[in-house]
């Protein structure tokens, strides 16, 4: 069995746009992955609750259409606090979504995040936020407010009972840095996604943090995804914990 912790699907109010979602079902059927956890995030640095709710919208009507194979995050941007705890309760406690999806609009570890996270902690949900340690000017310049470990550990410092996970350690950046940023850290998960698929990246994590920290995603990779774990020198039970073992326990803390 396959979870992917960490998957975007189209949709049609939102400007996201990517390939048709029956063409990502028909990926996920050849590559054995049961279940994709999917959202739609804005990148721009203040999305409007109009447009979280788009996006939001839009997640959603993939769930309806594939119920047994799609799973929902909700979007948010922390800054419109209010309307964001309003959009948690209408997503996650009236319509099913599974748990919160952040971008770069703020570093996780600000104030501004805490109403957030709070809720999330009494729906017992995850946080899947997006992260990175950028080396390159360029992509620091582009987003100045990107999270990396050290935003994880200090948030999760402050509350350790939140399911935070760390999106992509495969997305560009130091990973390696990324890694040894969350070893003291155990409340904090890390995804597998990312285009990158250098040699021992997984290994290495599964040394630092251990296989039950962390979680199979592709990020829209959606072969490279499966391919790094199949890859990796592990043993079939960290697989297993990997591809859909930690994230069924998490899914089952609600």
């Amino acid at each position: 069995m396959k979870i992917d912790c960490h998957m975007h699907v189209q949709g049609n109010r939102s400007p996201w746009r990517m390939s048709d979602n029956d063409k990502i079902i028909e990926a996920a059927d050849k590559l054995g992955i049961d279940k994709m956890c999917c959202s739609i995030p804005l990148t721009t640095p203040a999305p409007t609750p109009d447009e979280v709710r788009d996006c939001n919208d839009d997640v959603l009507d993939a769930m309806k259409q594939y119920p047994d194979r799609i799973l929902g995050y909700c979007f948010l941007n922390p800054g419109y606090y209010r309307e964001a705890i309003g959009e948690m309760k209408r997503c996650i406690g009236g319509e099913g979504m599974i748990g919160v999806k952040l971008y770069h609009q703020y570093f996780y570890s600000e104030p501004a995040v805490y109403p957030v996270v709070e809720q999330a902690i009494e729906l017992n949900v995850p946080i899947l936020g997006h992260a990175g340690h950028p080396t390159d000017a360029e992509t620091r310049a582009s987003q100045p407010r990107i999270s990396d470990g050290v935003h994880f550990a200090q948030l999760a410092e402050k509350y350790p009972e939140a399911i935070l996970i760390q999106a992509h350690i495969g997305g560009g950046g130091d990973w390696e840095w990324s890694i040894k940023a969350l070893r003291r850290s155990p409340s904090v998960y890390l995804d597998t996604s990312g285009s990158v698929v250098d040699e021992g990246m997984i290994e290495l994590a599964v040394r630092e943090l251990g296989a039950e920290r962390l979680l199979f995603g592709t990020d829209m990779t959606m072969e490279g995804g499966v391919g790094k774990i199949l890859g990796a020198n592990l043993t079939e039970e960290q697989r297993e914990r990997i591809f859909h073992k930690n994230m069924s326990e998490i899914l089952e803390r609600r």
